[in-house]
């Protein structure tokens, strides 16, 4: 298991555990819950924003948020 903001891009994960304290309401809301698929879509020229695609939804994080954000590779 790896936290996201390892996560290269076009790979696939599976969101496994979730710092709820470290992570904005916002983002639980548009679907970072354990269980959901995430897929890093791009990351901006200096790694920060990343563009993800998780459980359908579009997000741009920072990559100090997905530090918070632990997944297991598919």
């Amino acid at each position: 298991m790896i936290t996201l903001d390892l996560i290269k891009k076009n790979q696939r994960g599976r969101i496994v555990n979730i710092d709820t304290d470290e992570l904005p309401l916002k983002l639980i809301e548009m679907g970072c819950l354990p269980g959901n698929e995430v897929h890093l879509e791009q990351l901006a020229p200096m790694k920060d924003p990343m563009y993800l695609v998780i459980d359908g939804c579009h997000l741009a994080i920072r990559t100090e948020t997905a530090k918070s954000i632990t997944i297991e590779l598919i």
